[in-house]
């Protein structure tokens, strides 16, 4: 059985990117060869893709985790590794893209409309293009970084003209079915209908399309029947049709009393489009009143008596048809499209939304320096992040290159302002340093083997001398000296 599925839980990974490569020319003759490792391949973000073909995310719901390929390591003789190719996954048109907290990040409405799930992460450095005038040949090279990983959550919400809103078995997937060339279940039973059927109709030279919400009943919008899971597809609607069974033998109701209880519904419901949506609130959208199964002599008598009643007590246009014999749906069908047209005529025409360009401040450092409360302090920002992603703390030489970095960002002399101190714990990212100012970043630094930094070691043998002293000055204290 086809199921219809609109709203889902994505999990999308995006590619990590290579790792460069830490190379040194070696030929014949050529001593001085110098660093040739190449640079790493980026990562593969996930970018979700309208297609006209696809009008359900069920198969998101049986294969939630979308991975984009890494990109691949560089190597010697200046080879850059491969990049790893975007994975473009479809999405049904209508579909709305929500972040962990229920922030809406996209609306992706109109064939070929793109996202960015989740970036792919940057290749890193080999050791050629890391070569300066202090490091000649440089024998460390920058890791690859990390890709984006999201939780994002979908829904779907129907792209359709007109909406068809009513108590189960109105007839709502009958007129449908009458006035276009869908084939929705139809049966005599309430809730029939499990999923919207969208179809589209012709009304002379122009063509329309027509959805039916199924479960609306009173308390729909507090999670009663089906309505919650479906009222989300009248957001994009441009006129909104209450189909009203004029036939039913159910007491209490009658048609005044069914359109009242559906629009106390709608009014409850908030839409999440509300505030992105060109087509306004759905008390705004223009509706129209269908008393259906005339086909029947006392629904039609009952449609004769109540029309009246009905056009002056809410001002809409009042149409009598039999969705079963055919009656009556060509004039709906017209009236329909010209609500439709002077509806959207009489919105704000859409303008692109153009680049916006925002320069960075002068004061702007691109980082920011914190106390945690404990002694230790906190940097933030995305260069930093990344230059500590990127590091590789098994290579000495790597580390220095790292400190120079923070160095010349300004991050040391803004811990110095803050009044760290000597080993205390500093926080960039996911690593923590005991911070030891004397080492002299960002300086002409000695030349020393590939891989290794001398102020590195120079920092390890004024701690371990720190240690020493410290020692022999407890067991001082010890023997009362």
């Amino acid at each position: 059985m086809t199921r219809f599925i609109d709203r889902v839980v994505v999990h999308a990974r995006a590619g990590n990117g290579g790792n460069g490569c830490a190379s040194v020319h070696r030929e014949k003759f050529k001593p001085l060869g110098g660093p040739d490792g190449g640079n790493g391949g980026r990562g593969g973000s996930v970018v979700f893709v309208v297609d006209p073909q696809v009008h359900t995310l069920l198969d998101f719901h049986f294969h939630p985790h979308v991975v984009a390929p890494s990109g691949k390591q560089g190597a010697g003789s200046n080879r850059d590794g491969a990049a790893g190719a975007d994975l473009e996954v479809k999405v049904p048109d209508g579909t709305v893209v929500l972040d962990e907290s229920g922030r809406m990040l996209a609306d992706l409405v109109g064939a070929g409309t793109r996202f960015d799930a989740a970036a792919g992460g940057r290749g890193g450095l080999g050791n050629a293009a890391l070569a300066s005038r202090a490091r000649k040949a440089p024998g460390f090279a920058l890791l690859g970084e990390k890709g984006e990983v999201r939780d994002l959550t979908l829904e779907l919400k129907t792209v359709a003209d007109v909406g068809l809103v009513g108590f189960p078995s109105a007839g709502k997937s009958s007129l449908v079915s009458a006035i276009s060339a869908a084939k929705p279940k139809i049966a005599d039973y309430p809730f029939t209908t499990l999923a919207p059927n969208l179809g589209v109709v012709s009304a002379g030279e122009h063509t329309f399309t027509v959805a039916d919400v199924p479960g609306l009943i009173p308390g729909a919008s507090e999670g009663r029947g089906l309505g919650l899971d479906f009222l989300r597809h009248l957001e994009r609607c441009a006129v909104l049709v209450h189909v009203v069974d004029c036939a039913t033998m159910e007491p209490g109701r009658d048609p005044v009393s069914d359109i009242e209880a559906l629009e106390a519904e709608l009014a409850a419901y908030t839409p999440t489009l509300q505030g992105d949506s060109t087509l306004g609130d759905l008390a705004e959208r223009p509706r129209a009143v269908v008393l259906n199964k005339i086909d029947v002599p006392d629904a039609r008598e009952l449609a004769d008596f109540v029309r009246e009643e009905v056009a002056s007590r809410f001002g809409w246009p009042v149409f009598e048809v039999s969705a079963v014999a055919r009656d009556g749906l060509r004039s709906l069908t017209f009236a329909l499209w010209e609500m439709v047209a002077a509806y959207r005529a009489a919105q704000p025409e859409v303008v692109p939304r153009r680049p916006v360009i925002r320069p960075v401040a002068v004061d702007d450092s691109g980082f920011t320096v914190e106390a945690d409360g404990t002694g230790g302090f906190i940097v933030r920002g995305t260069r930093p992040q990344r230059w500590v992603a990127q590091t590789n703390f098994d290579n000495d030489e790597a580390v220095g290159y790292l400190g120079d970095r923070l160095a010349r960002l300004g991050v040391e002399d803004e811990l110095l302002k803050l009044g760290a101190r000597p080993g205390c714990a500093v926080t960039i990212g996911d690593m923590t340093f005991d911070w030891e100012p004397q080492t002299p970043a960002g300086v002409d630094m000695q030349m020393s083997g590939r891989g290794t930094d001398v102020r590195l070691e120079q920092t390890d043998r004024v701690s371990a001398d720190e240690r020493k002293a410290a020692r022999k000055a407890r067991r001082a204290e010890g023997s009362g000296e």
